[in-house]
């Protein structure tokens, strides 16, 4: 990843550059525009492609079917559980709850709003890829064991997946430098994976459905991170409660003895 001088600036004699300072630039590839329309379009190429060839829903669906053959009392209830924890509701909870701790005790207005964009992103592009194949939903009516039974035209991608991905990315970019950022990365990777499985165990979502939601929210994540490292900071650096905020913020943290 290429550094990003802005984050290294001197945060005295100059209001943008405590702006700078403050404003977490994230990682992000050297072509970031072209690997986010590169991965957008495979996400197309993969949902068009389920949809015309011939046999492929077929197939997909009879490893839902395999699946509902041999579900277990444990199973069960994990998915279950990440089918309500992951869905709108909750996860707009979640995502709230998370980011007003990050605003109200970690006192990082910028810092908040960045965990809410990105912890969305997933949904957004989701929905948006939704409306474009519009795909079909595994038909209850042909699994063993329907758990969460679901029709319409919004299988391709799985959107708790997709926020899943997005979750993970967005409590990495939290934690990114500290001693929890590894293992944050990990266990949001796995968890992802977890909620993929679960999707698929449920019988509302087909294999190729789970994999789009890597790739969807993959692509949206790269190009908002770059969106963010331009605009942000010269957005923030206009904003005079912004640097004063956040400069406060650090000076505290740096100097907690200060004034004692």
């Amino acid at each position: 990843m290429p550094s990003h001088p802005e984050q290294h600036a001197s945060a005295e004699g100059h209001p943008s550059a405590v702006v700078r300072h403050s404003v977490p630039l994230l990682p992000q590839p050297r072509y970031w525009l072209l690997w986010g329309v590169v991965l957008a379009a495979a996400v197309l190429a993969l949902g068009f492609s389920v949809q015309s060839v011939s046999g492929v829903t077929s197939s997909e669906l009879g490893v839902d079917q395999e699946l509902s053959r041999h579900h277990s009392g444990t199973l069960t209830t994990a998915a279950m559980a990440l089918n309500f924890l992951f869905a709108p509701v909750a996860g707009v909870c979640l995502v709230l709850v998370i980011g007003l701790y990050v605003l109200l005790v970690r006192k990082s207005f910028v810092r908040a709003a960045m965990f809410v964009l990105f912890a969305c992103s997933g949904w957004v592009a989701s929905e948006a890829f939704k409306l474009i194949v519009a795909r079909h939903r595994p038909d209850p009516a042909l699994l063993f064991d329907p758990l969460a039974p679901e029709t319409g035209s919004n299988s391709f991608p799985s959107g708790h997946t997709a926020f899943a991905v997005a979750l993970a990315f967005a409590l990495y970019f939290l934690v990114r430098g500290t001693r929890w950022g590894v293992v944050t990365a990990w266990v949001g990777a796995v968890l992802a994976v977890v909620v993929a499985w679960s999707r698929i165990y449920i019988g509302v979502h087909y294999p190729s459905d789970v994999v789009a939601s890597f790739l969807a929210t993959s692509a949206a994540v790269i190009v908002l991170a770059g969106l963010w490292n331009r605009y942000v900071p010269r957005v923030f650096a206009r904003l005079p409660f912004g640097a004063g905020l956040e400069a406060a913020s650090e000076t505290a943290a740096a100097n907690p003895a200060h004034g004692s």
